[in-house]
């Protein structure tokens, strides 16, 4: 089954939220990593390999996004699409 992602705005103008149509992290705990972490997890190896990304927070079926300051969304979206597919191909 492909992935599907949807993106949705919050009140953090250098955050968005991820919700797919899958489990995204297991378990009952959430998941938080930060640019030049060492992760096995591979939707966040995937995000944060990406130019303007900081950080993730990730929960069950969604991840955040924090986004670098001076990063534009408008460049940053195709490339989370992208990390998206390739983490879950």
């Amino acid at each position: 089954m492909a992935i599907e992602v949807r993106a949705e705005a919050t009140p953090n103008p250098n955050a968005m939220k991820f919700t797919a149509n899958q489990v995204l992290f297991e378990g009952t705990g959430s998941a938080s990593f930060k640019k030049g972490e060492e992760t096995d997890h591979s939707l966040a190896k995937e995000l944060l390999q990406i130019e303007g990304v900081d950080n993730i927070f990730g929960f069950q079926d969604f991840v955040t996004v924090n986004k670098e300051m001076d990063a534009e969304w408008d460049a940053l979206l195709p490339k989370i699409e992208e990390a998206f597919q390739k983490a879950y191909e």
